[in-house]
């Protein structure tokens, strides 16, 4: 019988699995990656300068290993049998491994594991940066456990075991403490890695954004330059730490005293900004790693941006900053602030610096952040810190929301973006800030040149943009389509609280005003519920006979200050609407100022009534009064000047705080499921033919080793097997061609149902081969699937598709024909939590079929999300399944589950 538990994932890594940057407890950087045999001198060098005591901790010998395991610490090609990873920082010019650990095969599902750690960089997490990747490149080998033995006064790597989040078990034996780990990720797990990572990645950032001083190398006395500008920005904007000016031809720039190089500078530098030319910046980097300096800002252009060589040279720059222990922000962009008063930092070359404020920023279009600064500064939208990303090369989006995600200062988080490094480590971070945070980002990049060439359904339904779409949904991630939105929902979540139900009312002084921001209401899933008949009584007691009391509440043209005051706090107070609209439309200059004063005392009336959870939205549309903003009860109310835009940001707000409010799904686990077998069966593929889709039967065998409903029956290579399928199934049957090269078999006459004898069996098997041979193709035939006809239940499909840059992606929509005709089909990126598998199949239009409509049999929905968290469990334990189709499905009655008819699978290396 199964079982099912949650399975909980450690945070994908940055870089790729084996090898990439590390962030250590201080913040500081490093690289990790497996050993090759060129690292013989290295390795031989690091444990030579291990204490004594470290080597007999490590070795259990002070005199270090002897060759045969010299060798064995330089050799992971056959990580099945053993690994070394090494961390690596280059230090006075010279590579050097800071730190090693290993794991060896001890028996098929453990492995013994060691590590060492250099004397001068105990007490930086490294031990624990070491444990936690074997331990996850020894799960990807199929490992289960992990066992060590250390010394008893070894306290140091037993806390590392301990502080691990793994189960472990202590023994001891001879005098020493033997270690096992279970390598099933628990939630305790998956915590402690995440904890541990926000805290060395904010540790990483902290200094740009609170540095004691600041370097600009590359400052020049030219007024119009960049350099002179960051300088004057600088000072302008009274940053309140050190301005150190670095130009080797200048004594000084902007009334400050210019050095001629970093190491010039006789005090210690917390953040540098270099802008000098491509070619010198790497020089230049070296100058401050040798100043002790951890994080740089790279203004300077050249780079990825401008083509291939510019590519190359910033591999070189990012090879330099993770070597020397740096973080770095660009290059190509055009810097970074933080408003807040005890520091007042402008890094950038902009005049601009917004008020403080509660809203992080964070732009990879130079550009546009240069626009977006400045519409927050007109706008006077309240700023924690604005960064400019650049080319994104080191300090990426990911790390700036595990920084604001802890950041008192920040309460709402926006984001430009053009492209993601790491989308599901994205996913993975987005989903947990915004619970907290409010996250609005604009994708930019949205239309498609065309859609993929595909040989599956589900390839061809998705693109990129679906699986933008769909990741923001699944995180959480409030998604903008203009800027003009961005900044509405800026103003909208920063200012006013979420709106806890979809109920709106709108108070309007011109009908055409209202009836937009009403049909907006709907579009975005809101409703305008009429008003009860004790609120409408009320209103009509102070407003003239011609108002409409309805919902909207039009005041007529004509209305007065008074008309908006009462009619705000009586909607209110009412308990009837959960956000509240105001629209005005001036009929003379004259009479905006004490409209604006009736609106605020209706506010201030209302909230100090109570009223203090509704979110109220103005839309001012005054003619030479458009720039008036409204404080009322120490509340700033937003103000928009089009009548669907509190509509829009309304809508979205809500759809946001109804995802919070709901329980994070759990990713469930099947103890039925045989990965070995299913692994298998793609490995034997892929090693026999190469890349390209399963045949018939290995496809079916795949599918019930992850105990998917495959429908009964089997594949025959002749008539007489067909026949004798026939009779195992019952009749009546359906014959199909069997074949994995051709996809429409309807086409070309591969399928035959209803099939109530042996005779018909054998007719049918003789035809799809004469019609095969006629077309020939005889090769492609593999035989025939025999199935038993299923009747009374819905057709859907459910299907998997590899984004080269998302991962793989989940459809599921009506199955047969209807996929192609009508197109109703939604995604889910995986891991699919049993929230996205409920939500998925809710989402379609045809949904209402699954529920059972106009004497349509309901399906059995709790099936048909077992398959879909199936699935995705198998596609993310195998990767080589690129393309999947389950087409159809069959969803028999509640009760009955389903049972898959049709599928296709396809690997690749």
């Amino acid at each position: 019988m199964k079982q099912i538990h949650p399975l909980f994932q450690p945070p994908p890594a940055s870089g790729s699995p084996e090898s990439g940057p590390v962030i250590l407890r201080d913040g500081t950087t490093a690289a990790i990656r497996p050993t090759h045999a060129e690292d013989r001198a290295m390795m031989q060098a690091f444990i030579n300068r291990l204490s004594p005591a470290s080597r007999r901790h490590r070795f259990f010998s002070e005199t270090g290993p002897p060759a045969d395991t010299m060798a064995s610490l330089c050799d992971s090609s056959n990580p099945a049998k053993q690994l070394t990873v090494a961390v690596t920082r280059t230090i006075a010019g010279q590579p050097r491994i800071i730190a090693a650990g290993s794991y060896w095969a001890r028996t098929a599902d453990e492995a013994e594991v060691a590590m060492a750690v250099a004397d001068d960089f105990h007490g930086k997490g490294l031990g624990t940066i070491l444990l936690e990747r074997l331990a996850m490149l020894a799960i990807h080998r199929g490992f289960t456990r992990l066992w060590a033995v250390t010394h008893t006064d070894n306290v140091a790597m037993r806390e590392v075991f301990r502080e691990s989040g793994y189960p472990i078990h202590e023994s001891y034996e001879g005098g020493d403490m033997q270690v096992q780990l279970s390598l099933h990720p628990s939630e305790h797990t998956a915590t402690r890695l995440e904890l541990r990572e926000r805290i060395a990645t904010t540790a990483s950032l902290r200094p740009f954004f609170y540095p004691r001083s600041v370097a600009v190398i590359g400052a020049s006395r030219d007024p119009k330059s960049i350099g002179y500008r960051i300088v004057e920005a600088l000072a302008v904007n009274r940053f309140t730490g050190l301005i150190y000016p670095v130009n080797p031809k200048a004594a000084t720039i902007a009334g400050l005293t210019a050095f001629s190089s970093v190491a010039a500078i006789p005090d210690v530098v917390d953040l540098a900004v270099i802008v000098v030319p491509r070619d010198s910046v790497l020089p230049v980097l070296t100058d401050c790693a040798g100043k002790g300096i951890s994080s740089v800002i790279v203004i300077s252009s050249g780079f990825a941006e401008s083509g291939p060589d510019g590519k190359q040279a910033q591999d070189r720059l990012l090879e330099a900053v993770r070597q020397q222990g740096m973080r770095m922000i660009g290059p190509n962009c055009f810097g970074l602030l933080n408003a807040d008063p005890a520091i007042r930092l402008n890094a950038t070359f902009t005049s601009a610096f917004p008020p403080a404020g509660r809203m992080a920023m964070a732009s990879q279009s130079g550009a546009l952040g240069l626009a977006i600064l400045a519409a927050a500064h007109r706008l006077q939208l309240g700023v924690s810190s604005f960064v400019s990303l650049g080319n994104n090369a080191d300090v990426s989006t990911n790390d700036l929301l595990q920084y604001w995600e802890d950041d008192p200062s920040t309460d709402l988080i926006l984001l430009y973006l053009e492209s993601f490094g790491n989308p599901r480590r994205f996913a993975r971070i987005a989903r947990r800030v915004a619970r907290r945070k409010p996250i609005v980002a604009i994708k930019s990049g949205r239309s498609l040149a065309g859609r993929r060439a595909a040989s599956s359904h589900t390839a061809a339904l998705a693109s990129s943009e679906v699986a933008v779409d769909t990741l923001f949904q699944q995180s959480g991630v409030i998604r903008a389509d203009t800027l003009d939105e961005l900044f509405a929902l800026a103003r909208g979540l920063a200012e006013q609280p979420l709106p806890k139900g979809q109920r709106v009312g709108i108070i309007t002084n011109a009908g055409g005003p209202a009836i937009l921001c009403t049909d907006a209401c709907e579009a975005g899933g809101l409703s305008v519920p009429e008003l009860s008949k004790a609120i409408t009584e009320a209103l009509t007691a102070f407003l003239p006979p011609a108002a409409s009391v309805k919902n909207p509440v039009d005041l007529i043209a004509s209305a007065a200050p008074d008309h908006y005051t009462q009619a705000i706090t009586t909607l209110l107070a009412s308990g009837e609407v959960d956000a509240l609209i105001v629209l005005y439309m001036s009929v003379t200059v004259g009479d905006a100022a004490g409209i604006a004063s009736g609106i605020l005392r209706g506010i201030s009336t209302a909230r100090q009534a109570g009223g203090i959870d509704i979110p109220i939205y103005i839309c001012w549309m005054a003619e030479g009064d458009l720039e008036r903003t409204f404080q009322a009860a120490g509340e700033t109310i937003p103000t928009f000047p089009l009548p669907e835009h509190p509509a829009v940001v309304l809508g979205k707000a809500r759809r946001y705080d109804a995802w919070r409010s709901k329980p994070l799904g759990m990713i469930p686990d099947f103890d039925d499921m045989d990965f070995a077998t299913a692994r298998a069966i793609c490995a034997t593929t892929l090693s026999h033919e190469g890349p390209g889709w399963l045949t018939v039967e290995d496809t079916r065998a795949l599918l019930a080793a992850a105990k998917l409903p495959v429908a009964q029956g089997g594949v025959a290579r002749t008539a007489d097997r067909a026949v004798a399928l026939a009779h195992e199934a019952g009749f009546p049957v359906a014959v199909k061609l069997a074949s994995h090269q051709i996809l429409h078999k309807t086409e070309i006459g591969g399928v035959h149902l209803n099939l109530a004898d042996e005779q018909a069996v054998r007719n049918s098997f003789e035809a799809i081969r004469a019609r095969l041979a006629q077309d020939d193709q005889l090769d492609a035939m593999e035989g025939v699937l025999v199935q038993p006809m299923l009747s009374g239940g819905t057709e859907v499909m459910v299907g998997v598709t590899h984004d080269p840059l998302f991962g793989p992606l989940i459809a599921f929509g009506l199955g047969g024909i209807h996929v192609e005709i009508l197109g109703d089909v939604r995604f889910r990126i995986t891991p699919l939590t049993d929230r996205d598998a409920a939500q998925l199949v809710r989402e379609i239009k045809g949904y209402r079929l699954l529920q059972g409509y106009r004497g349509h049999p309901a399906a059995d929905v709790a099936a048909i999300e077992e398959v879909l968290l199936r699935l995705s469990r198998l596609v993310e334990e195998i990767p080589e399944i690129s393309e999947l189709d389950l087409n159809p499905i069959f969803a028999l009655p509640p009760g009955q589950g389903c049972r898959i008819v049709d599928a296709r699978i396809r690997v690749v290396k």
